[in-house]
C-alpha cells in the first residue's frame, strides 16, 4: 500500500470510528453500491437499534482489511463475487459464522468452507436470445459451443469475473480436457471477439450481429425498467432456460463474512442473521433484480419477471478454488484475441 493510500484508509477509518454514538454498532465493509445496500442497513438499523457504520470501497477491501491487522474495525465485510470473498476466506481475515440462521436458509454449496461466508443474494448467468430469430425456449451452457451456433454468439471477456466464475463452474463439472474443448468451441462460435458489457450483448442481439449471448438476469430486470435505449435492448431478447447438462443453473452471489478480528462479533452475526430473513431478502434482492437465498421469499422481483431459479448443485467453494485454472485456459485458447 503506498503512503498515499495508507493517509486515505487511516482517514477513513478515523472517520468510521468517529460516527456517531449509538448503544451498539457493527462496523461493515463492502463493495456493493450504496444505494443498493442503505435500505437494507437502514431497515436493520430501524428494526434492531443497532448502527451500521458502513465504509463502500470498489476494490481493495481484502488488502484494506489485511494492512490494519489485528486493529481494524471490520465486523462485516460484503462482495459481490464468489471469487473476492473465498480469497478474503483464503487469506485468513474470516471466522466462521456461528448461529441457526445459515444452516436453515442457505443450502452447503452456498456456503464457504467451515461456514467462513455465506452467500446473501445470487444472480444467474444464463443465455438470451433473440425473440425473432430463435424459436427454443431453454438451452444447455454445453450446446454453446455446437457449430450450429456459428456466427451467432456474443460474450463479454472470457476474463472478466462473471466469465470467469461461469467457466470455472464448467472446468469443475468437466475437467479441463473438455473445458478447453469446449471454450475453442464458443469462441468458433463468437459473432464478433469477446468484449464489451452484459447490456451490450443485447444491444447486439437487437441489431442482428448475434442471436444468442450470455448475461447476467439483473441486467434483464434493470433494461426492463429502463426510460432509454435499453428498453428496446430489452424488449428484443428472451431469457431461455438455462443450465448445465444434467445440473441447474449457474449462479455467482454477493457473500458476507465475519472479520478475523472483528470488534462487533455479536453485532455482526445479528446483521448477516437479519440479512438472511425474509423482510431484508426482499429488500436487497429487489434492488438489483437478484434471486433471494431465503426460499421464505416467493415473489421476489427477478421471480416474477423471469421465473423461479434451480441454482446449479456445484460447491461455490469448488467454484472458486478453479477460478485460476479457467482462467489460463482462456489465455491458451486465445478466447479474448
Amino acid at each position: 500500500m503506498t503512503v498515499k493510500s495508507s493517509l486515505y484508509a487511516a482517514a477513513l477509518t478515523s472517520c468510521l470510528l468517529a460516527a456517531p454514538a449509538f448503544a451498539q454498532s457493527v462496523n461493515l465493509y463492502t463493495t456493493r453500491e450504496p444505494a443498493l445496500l442503505n435500505p437494507v442497513i437502514e431497515a436493520f438499523t430501524k428494526d434492531t437499534g443497532i448502527k451500521v457504520n458502513a465504509v463502500f470501497m470498489k476494490d481493495g477491501l481484502q488488502q484494506r482489511i489485511q494492512a490494519e491487522g489485528a486493529n481494524s474495525p471490520a465486523d462485516v465485510m460484503l462482495v459481490v463475487d464468489v471469487g473476492q470473498i473465498a480469497a478474503a476466506a483464503d487469506a485468513g481475515i474470516t471466522q466462521p459464522i456461528p448461529g441457526t440462521a445459515v444452516d436453515k436458509i442457505v443450502p452447503a454449496a452456498l456456503r464457504g468452507p467451515g461456514d467462513n461466508w455465506v452467500t446473501l443474494t445470487q444472480r444467474a448467468r444464463i443465455v438470451v436470445a433473440s425473440k425473432e430469430r430463435v424459436k427454443q425456449d431453454a438451452i444447455t451452457y454445453e450446446d454453446l459451443a455446437d457449430p450450429k451456433w456459428k456466427g451467432k454468439v456474443c460474450i463479454r471477456s472470457g476474463q472478466h469475473p462473471y466469465n470467469n466464475a461461469f467457466f470455472a463452474a464448467y472446468l469443475v463439472r468437466h475437467g479441463a480436457e473438455k473445458t478447453e474443448a469446449y471454450l475453442k468451441g464458443l469462441k468458433a462460435n463468437l459473432a464478433r471477439k469477446a468484449g464489451g458489457g452484459d447490456r451490450d450483448v443485447a444491444r447486439d442481439i437487437l441489431s442482428g450481429q448475434c442471436d444468442v449471448a450470455v448475461m447476467n438476469t439483473y441486467y434483464i430486470g434493470l433494461m426492463s425498467k429502463a426510460t432509454n435505449e435499453q428498453k428496446s435492448w430489452y424488449d428484443a431478447i428472451k431469457p431461455l432456460k438455462s443450465t448445465f447438462q444434467g445440473g441447474g443453473t449457474h449462479v455467482n452471489v454477493s457473500a458476507a463474512a465475519i472479520a478475523k478480528n472483528a470488534p462487533n462479533k455479536d453485532n455482526a452475526v445479528k446483521l448477516i442473521g437479519y440479512m438472511l430473513g425474509a423482510k431484508a431478502q426482499e429488500i436487497y434482492a429487489d434492488g438489483n433484480f437478484e434471486y433471494p437465498v431465503n426460499a421464505e421469499v416467493k415473489d421476489a422481483a427477478a421471480v416474477k419477471l423471469l421465473g423461479a431459479l434451480t441454482p446449479d448443485t456445484t460447491s461455490l467453494g469448488e467454484i472458486a478454488k478453479n477460478r485460476k485454472a479457467a482462467s489460463e485456459l482462456v489465455d491458451k485458447v486465445g478466447f479474448d484475441n
